[in-house]
Protein backbone atom coordinates (compact mmCIF):
# COMPACT_ATOMS: atom_id res chain seq x y z
CA UNK A 1 0.00 0.00 0.00
CA UNK A 2 0.86 3.51 -0.95
CA UNK A 3 0.36 6.21 1.62
CA UNK A 4 -1.35 9.25 -0.45
CA UNK A 5 -1.69 12.91 1.40
CA UNK A 6 -5.07 14.75 -0.34
CA UNK A 7 -5.24 18.27 0.23
CA UNK A 8 -8.12 20.02 0.13
CA UNK A 9 -8.28 23.39 -0.89
CA UNK A 10 -8.61 24.79 2.51
CA UNK A 11 -5.88 23.00 4.24
CA UNK A 12 -7.50 19.88 5.51
CA UNK A 13 -5.65 16.74 4.99
CA UNK A 14 -6.76 13.21 4.50
CA UNK A 15 -3.97 10.33 4.89
CA UNK A 16 -5.00 7.15 3.29
CA UNK A 17 -3.45 3.74 2.23
CA UNK A 18 -4.37 2.94 -1.48
CA UNK A 19 -3.51 -0.15 -3.42
CA UNK A 20 -0.88 -0.35 -6.13
CA UNK A 21 -2.36 -0.66 -9.36
CA UNK A 22 -5.33 1.88 -8.78
CA UNK A 23 -5.03 5.18 -9.84
CA UNK A 24 -5.04 7.94 -7.28
CA UNK A 25 -8.29 9.09 -8.48
CA UNK A 26 -10.12 5.89 -7.30
CA UNK A 27 -8.08 5.82 -4.11
CA UNK A 28 -9.56 9.41 -3.32
CA UNK A 29 -13.71 8.28 -4.73
CA UNK A 30 -12.54 4.90 -2.53
CA UNK A 31 -11.64 7.36 0.35
CA UNK A 32 -14.81 9.25 -0.11
CA UNK A 33 -12.57 12.35 -0.50
CA UNK A 34 -13.68 15.23 -1.13
CA UNK A 35 -13.06 17.58 -3.92
CA UNK A 36 -12.70 14.74 -6.49
CA UNK A 37 -15.66 13.94 -8.13
CA UNK A 38 -14.44 11.58 -10.78
CA UNK A 39 -17.61 11.90 -12.94
CA UNK A 40 -16.48 10.40 -15.59
CA UNK A 41 -15.19 7.21 -13.81
CA UNK A 42 -11.81 7.69 -14.43
CA UNK A 43 -12.22 7.48 -18.42
CA UNK A 44 -9.92 10.72 -18.71
CA UNK A 45 -13.16 12.28 -20.12
CA UNK A 46 -13.53 14.79 -17.56
CA UNK A 47 -11.37 17.12 -15.31
CA UNK A 48 -13.21 16.73 -12.02
CA UNK A 49 -10.42 14.68 -10.42
CA UNK A 50 -7.22 17.70 -11.21
CA UNK A 51 -5.13 17.93 -8.77
CA UNK A 52 -1.89 19.78 -8.01
CA UNK A 53 0.86 17.10 -7.57
CA UNK A 54 3.27 18.64 -5.10
CA UNK A 55 6.33 19.46 -6.76
CA UNK A 56 8.72 16.91 -5.14
CA UNK A 57 6.70 13.95 -6.52
CA UNK A 58 6.34 15.54 -10.02
CA UNK A 59 8.94 13.49 -11.67
CA UNK A 60 7.92 10.28 -10.07
CA UNK A 61 3.71 10.49 -11.27
CA UNK A 62 4.76 10.64 -15.04
CA UNK A 63 4.37 12.66 -17.83
CA UNK A 64 0.65 14.10 -19.09
CA UNK A 65 -0.30 12.00 -22.14
CA UNK A 66 -1.83 14.04 -24.87
CA UNK A 67 -5.16 13.40 -23.65
CA UNK A 68 -4.82 14.48 -20.25
CA UNK A 69 -3.83 17.78 -21.86
CA UNK A 70 -6.70 18.31 -23.57
CA UNK A 71 -8.88 17.57 -20.57
CA UNK A 72 -6.45 19.90 -18.44
CA UNK A 73 -8.06 22.66 -20.86
CA UNK A 74 -11.48 22.33 -19.46
CA UNK A 75 -9.94 22.44 -16.22
CA UNK A 76 -9.85 25.69 -13.88
CA UNK A 77 -6.62 26.99 -12.23
CA UNK A 78 -4.69 24.88 -14.33
CA UNK A 79 -0.69 24.89 -13.48
CA UNK A 80 2.39 23.28 -14.24
CA UNK A 81 2.19 21.06 -12.04
CA UNK A 82 -1.61 19.82 -12.57
CA UNK A 83 -2.70 16.56 -13.31
CA UNK A 84 -5.84 14.66 -13.66
CA UNK A 85 -5.62 12.04 -10.66
CA UNK A 86 -7.57 9.22 -12.80
CA UNK A 87 -4.09 9.41 -15.01
CA UNK A 88 -1.68 8.58 -12.12
CA UNK A 89 -1.45 4.73 -11.43
CA UNK A 90 -0.17 4.25 -8.03
CA UNK A 91 2.52 2.43 -7.02
CA UNK A 92 4.53 1.43 -4.27
CA UNK A 93 6.86 4.32 -5.37
CA UNK A 94 4.49 6.78 -5.18
CA UNK A 95 3.92 5.81 -0.82
CA UNK A 96 4.28 9.54 0.41
CA UNK A 97 2.54 11.04 -2.54
CA UNK A 98 1.03 14.38 -2.00
CA UNK A 99 -1.64 16.24 -4.06
CA UNK A 100 -4.20 19.31 -3.72
CA UNK A 101 -7.43 20.23 -5.10
CA UNK A 102 -7.89 23.53 -6.24
CA UNK A 103 -10.28 25.77 -4.28
CA UNK A 104 -12.51 25.19 -7.85
CA UNK A 105 -13.42 21.73 -6.55
CA UNK A 106 -14.81 22.19 -3.39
Amino acid sequence: MAKITYVEHNGTKHVVDVKPGLSVMEGAVKNNIPGIDADCGGACACATCHVYVDEAWRDKTGERSTMEVSMLDFAEGVKPNSRLACQIKVSDALDGLIVQMPESQH
